[in-house]
């Protein structure tokens, strides 16, 4: 019987029977896809541990099996040296796919990034001029509206007369 017929039989979870294999170390037969597999006597004593946790005794204080049954399974070989040598022609196959698709794509990607830079070069250098250009308008419009002589405000004499005047008319207060 699998674990599932078992647990169904004995009324409990498969789960419940994997944990008591597990903690007892209880030496079931397994399949040779790893499954349990229980014969007579594996019943019997699964169900003696049912009705020992049934009447009160915990998991732990219940002592495990001491005699080790040979563990019996099946291991598949590989039928031929031909089938394992058209795998490996398989996987090689493949990892030569790979990387010439890693190669394709590291390529378009380093063509695409140059072009990208080419670009950018290119605005620099049309920036550049522009800044040239915009720098020789600006000396052409400075030199131009710039006269060589200092221009003096002769108003400054009129603020004083005015300053006087204002001062006189208040001079008394002072």
């Amino acid at each position: 019987m699998n674990t599932n017929q078992v647990a169904k039989f004995l009324g409990v979870s498969a789960s419940t029977i994997q944990r008591w294999v597990k903690q007892l170390e209880l030496p079931m037969e397994r399949n040779e896809r790893g499954h349990y597999h229980f014969n007579n006597e594996d019943i019997d004593l699964l169900k003696n541990i049912q009705t020992q946790i049934q009447n009160g005794t915990l998991l732990q204080e219940i002592a495990p099996v001491q005699e080790k049954k040979i563990r019996k399974g099946t291991v598949k070989s590989i039928e031929s040296n031909a089938e394992l040598e058209r795998l490996y022609s398989i996987v090689s196959d493949l990892e030569a796919k790979v990387n010439s698709k890693a190669d394709s794509v590291a390529s378009y990607q380093l063509l695409q990034h140059r072009r990208e830079i080419e670009e950018l070069q290119t605005e620099v250098k049309d920036l550049t001029k522009q800044v040239e250009s915009l720098k020789s308008q600006l000396h052409e419009i400075t030199k131009t509206t710039l006269p060589d002589k200092p221009i003096v405000l002769e108003q400054g004499k009129l603020n004083r007369k005015k300053k006087k005047f204002v001062s006189s008319l208040f001079g008394f207060l002072g």
